[in-house]
């Protein structure tokens, strides 16, 4: 635990590298545009990661009796209201309104760590997706594993599909899953290495619900590049991630049983990869229908700030000092008839 001036000359010099230029050049155009005068709020937060805020997800498998109190004393209250349309009790989050961050834990074989450490927003996604026990589940792209392990704080699904066509995020994502859950139920999670676009083919209308955290432009790594040329490159490839990320949502409607739903979600602002992606699925698929999910939203907006103007279906976090959670985009869809 620091104090927020230690924290801040921390951050500072561990974090808070050179501003990418390009990378912001390029948002200021992009995002004034898209976002207006919220814009503003949102890049103060983006570029200042002394300000930013991490939430703590407990482990409901490895459970710590003085952990809660000890959050409580360090000013963390637990971060969504019980109201919420879906909120399980084995769902425990924490968070707070200074910046900082809780002490990570170190992996270590064959011990479960106590906690998950996340922005809050992430779970945004899993609360949307409203998992019950039993169901057959597919998050289809999981690495590095948080919204996974999320997915086990809320039920336990029948079967649970973790994919994720990456190599080395293939690995994180199992390591990840060894942290956070017991032996004997590790054995009932497949873990597979599939192209996310072929897995529909592989296993129609397997799954009662879909997560698809798909790979988007990480508004929040990307201003922080260390290397410009490789900045310039993923400005470039930008404009091939809304491609991608259809073809990805494509494959998982193929994948969901009538009556299934799913989620999408992103961790951008841009439109291209957000809004116009969805929109695209609802008019190229007639088996998909939008789901409602204002409800959840009103439930969350005092922890967190959204882009005003979206339709019910889909709710963009924007990241603002006090409430510096997001980006994060989630939109849900629900399938109604086969193919």
């Amino acid at each position: 635990f620091f104090l927020p001036l230690e924290l801040e000359k921390i951050t500072k010099g561990k974090l808070q590298k050179q501003i990418c230029q390009v990378v912001l050049d390029h948002f200021e155009k992009q995002y004034t545009a898209e976002l207006g005068d919220a814009w503003s709020h949102v890049r103060d937060v983006l570029t200042s990661p002394w300000c930013w805020q991490h939430a703590v997800l407990l482990n409901r498998f490895s459970q710590s009796p003085g952990l809660e109190s000890s959050l409580a004393e360090q000013g963390y209250h637990p971060a969504f209201p019980a109201a919420l349309p879906y909120l399980p009790a084995a769902f425990r989050c924490y968070s707070r309104m200074a910046p900082g961050r809780f002490p990570a834990q170190k992996h270590q074989p064959g011990r479960l760590k106590e906690y998950y450490l996340l922005n809050a927003a992430s779970l945004l996604p899993v609360l949307a997706l409203e998992v019950q026990d039993g169901e057959d589940v597919l998050d289809l792209c999981a690495a590095p594993g948080g919204k996974s392990v999320a997915i086990l704080q809320c039920a336990w699904p029948g079967h649970f599909h973790c994919n994720e066509y990456d190599d080395l995020r293939s690995r994180w994502l199992e390591q990840t899953i060894e942290s956070f859950i017991p032996g004997p139920l590790i054995n009932s999670i497949t873990v597979s290495k599939l192209d996310g676009r072929q897995v529909g083919d592989l296993h129609p209308e397997f799954y009662d619900k879909v997560l698809v955290d798909a790979p988007c432009s990480n508004d929040r790594s990307w201003l922080f590049s260390a290397d410009p040329q490789q900045a310039v490159l993923r400005l470039r490839q930008r404009k091939e991630l809304s491609s991608l990320q259809f073809h990805l949502l494509r494959s998982a409607v193929k994948a969901l049983r009538p009556g299934g739903s799913l989620v999408y979600s992103t961790c951008t602002l841009s439109k291209a990869e957000n809004s116009s992606v969805i929109d695209l699925i609802l008019s190229s698929c007639s088996n998909v229908m939008p789901v409602d999910i204002s409800g959840m939203a009103r439930g969350v907006s005092q922890e967190f700030t959204f882009l005003s103007g979206m339709q019910q279906h889909e709710l963009l976090v924007l990241p603002e000092k006090g409430r510096a959670w997001g980006p994060m985009y989630v939109a849900k869809l629900k399938k109604v008839s086969s193919t």
